[in-house]
């Protein structure tokens, strides 16, 4: 499992750490082996009856195990106002949303993306100049434009308040306040000005990718068949462990 070694010793400590707060005595497995069931889980997205017949235990203790630690990540989350106070400390921060695939029927219509043509949940992702991840939001239905998920995440209100410039694409068109996207039109119809401006924009904006590949090397979120009420709660842990592992 590729992950780091560092990611493993700071889940297992949190682990004993909730299981002195419950008092517990004893459990199937030790927290370094709950740490590393849910960092399987994550990281290789294997299935709980697979991880289940791994590790000596029943499927039901697995998805308890799991639950447990990812809520217990989740709780460890940077807040928005967490990822601007550290953003204020950067020249400039980079906005983008991703999609997160999920398995659902086309009678989902909130879930569909039009703009990607798939069924899946919109994340906000905030990351700095070199293309690290900063912060993830939670979770959107698909048909939620990027534009009108950072409102109601409240980022750029953030940002305008924090006074950071924000660089994003033509998903954030309106956005207004320190939001930075590109000229709008076709690229024939630009002037000379606006096509440098858009060329220079867009080497800028494309660092942020490297975020959304970050999120993305957990293999979980490439594909969830979870129920949607719990995708916030994945992504929230997966930003804990990076920010852990990457300290």
């Amino acid at each position: 499992m590729d992950v780091s070694s560092s990611a493993l010793r700071f889940l297992a400590a949190r682990l004993r750490e909730h299981r002195l707060r419950l008092g517990t005595r004893w459990r199937r497995l030790s927290a370094g082996r709950q740490a590393l069931l849910a960092l399987a889980h994550l990281r290789n997205g294997h299935p709980y009856a697979q991880l289940a017949a791994g590790f000596g235990i029943g499927t039901t203790t697995a998805y308890r195990y799991i639950t447990e630690a990812v809520d217990v990540l989740a709780a460890l989350a940077p807040s928005l106002a967490d990822a601007v106070r550290a953003a204020s400390r950067k020249a400039f921060v980079l906005l983008d949303g991703t999609l997160l695939p999920i398995d659902r029927i086309a009678a989902d219509r909130p879930f569909y993306s039009g703009k990607h043509k798939k069924h899946g949940m919109n994340v906000q992702v905030v990351a700095d100049p070199s293309g690290r991840l900063l912060w993830a939001s939670p979770a959107l239905p698909g048909a939620v434009h990027d534009v009108r998920a950072a409102r109601e995440h409240g980022v750029i209100d953030a940002l305008v308040g924090a006074g950071i410039v924000c660089w994003a694409d033509k998903g954030y068109q309106g956005a207004g306040g320190t939001v930075r996207v590109p000229y709008r039109g076709r690229w024939e119809t630009l002037s000379a000005g606006q096509q440098a401006v858009n060329r220079s924009h867009a080497k800028i904006r494309a660092l942020v990718e490297q975020a959304i590949a970050t999120l993305k090397s957990w293999r979980l979120l490439r594909k969830l068949r979870c129920s949607t009420t719990r995708i916030t709660s994945l992504v929230q842990a997966v930003l804990t462990l990076h920010l852990a592992s990457s300290e």
